[in-house]
């Protein structure tokens, strides 16, 4: 892996009315003719995503949308597709079209962006279109805007230093371990080689935490469950052992009680989300009964074996250690439930593979029903016995 995950990109979301240019910016942003262009309304559909690098602001993906107004049956699934966007995006460009300003649908997306918590820009593409009278209304809004035409190189190159000024105000994600311990400490990743492990490689949390520690000058030691013991016993000093949750029991077992121990899934769960949140969330686990829905969430998209955590070993766990009738259904992806009223609680993947603002929009939604939400390390360290120790470290952090 050379490149910057998705996951660890700011989320650029263009939106607007149909043929307001929308694609038009997209690619002359991009410099690749890479979303559909025509004058006919609705040519895009589906939402058009593209990671790259903004310089000299750094990696982002630019996702390009279906007008907010279309319409029909087809139409309105597009909206539709445009609004889950929202759930991922950082910060937001509206486009108006000069040629035919919609001021009110652009109010009502301002009120929408607020709502999720979006900061934005206002664009006005067709700058050549736009008459006298309609710019009086647009400046009558008191709300800075960049007039462009997205033929004109220059203007869309005032637009970009614009763009990543105002990115710039946006935080960075917290390190995963940098802040955690002090330069030239020394930490031991537990990767457990099984039939999940890929072959060939390791999976994204692993290559996130080991990039981590270097570029905090944290000394990082790679060994597989088998050979912990032996590792720590050639080790003079170890000040934290990160292992795959679903070796919490046995890990834990190996580590000594004074050197620190917690998972991947975890530190995730504080880099992505609301780790406080997602530690209120366990109780509900503890209150489960028979009937009880309860929604297992995983971002990842991949075939499961007989030792998939999401699947199979945290349901046998519910199953054998709540309520045997505890009943489970899944979401895969980006597919996750806006109305989770049905469940008792949702129990969701370390999220390595979505940024923080999904994340934190998923939480909301739970907060939002009433339905207590946490994630897979802190339910196996909870299930595993080790739930205080495996947060100690975090302490203070959180």
């Amino acid at each position: 892996m050379n490149k910057t995950p998705n996951a660890n990109r700011v989320h650029i979301g263009i939106y607007g009315n149909r043929n307001a240019g929308k694609s038009s910016l997209f690619n002359a942003i991009i410099g690749q003719d890479i979303a559909v262009v025509s004058t006919f309304e609705g040519t895009t559909t589906d939402p058009v995503i593209k990671a790259m690098e903004l310089i000299p602001f750094g990696p982002v993906v630019f996702i390009d949308t279906a007008g907010l107004d279309d319409e029909g049956i087809l139409g309105s699934l597009r909206v539709e597709k445009t609004k889950q966007m929202l759930n991922r995006t950082d910060f937001g460009i509206y486009v108006m079209d000069g040629s035919n300003p919609d001021i009110d649908g652009y109010l009502h997306m301002t009120d929408v962006f607020k709502r999720f918590n979006i900061p934005h820009m206002l664009v006005v593409n067709k700058k050549d279109l736009l008459k006298t009278e309609d710019q009086v209304k647009i400046d009558a809004l008191n709300r800075p805007y960049e007039l462009i035409t997205t033929s004109n190189l220059e203007d869309v190159h005032q637009l970009n230093d614009e763009m990543m000024k105002q990115l710039k105000s946006i935080g960075e994600e917290a390190p995963l371990v940098g802040d955690l311990l002090p330069y030239g400490s020394t930490v031991v990743l537990v990767v457990p080689i099984d039939s999940e492990a890929p072959k060939g490689r390791i999976i994204l949390p692993q290559v996130q935490i080991i990039r981590d520690c270097l570029d905090h000058g944290i000394k990082c030691h790679v060994v597989r469950d088998t050979e912990l013991a032996e590792a720590l016993e050639e080790l003079n000093k170890v000040d934290l052992v990160i292992t795959d949750s679903q070796a919490f029991a046995s890990v834990s077992q190996i580590v000594p009680k004074e050197i620190p121990l917690t998972g991947f899934s975890i530190l995730f769960s504080r880099q992505k989300g609301d780790i406080n949140k997602l530690l209120n969330g366990i109780e509900a686990l503890k209150a489960l009964k028979a009937g009880d829905k309860v929604l297992i969430s995983e971002n990842c998209t991949h075939n499961h074996s007989h030792e998939d955590i999401g699947r199979v070993k945290i349901p046998k766990l519910l199953h054998t250690k709540v309520n045997s009738e505890i009943q489970i259904e899944f979401a895969m992806g980006h597919d996750f439930p806006q109305d989770l009223s049905q469940y008792k609680a949702v129990i969701h993947c370390g999220a390595c593979m979505v940024n923080r603002k999904t994340m934190l929009t998923r939480i909301d939604i739970a907060e939002t029903a009433e339905v207590p939400m946490t994630n897979y390390g802190l339910t196996l360290a909870y299930f595993s016995g080790i739930l205080d120790r495996s947060v100690e470290i975090l302490r203070g952090r959180i």
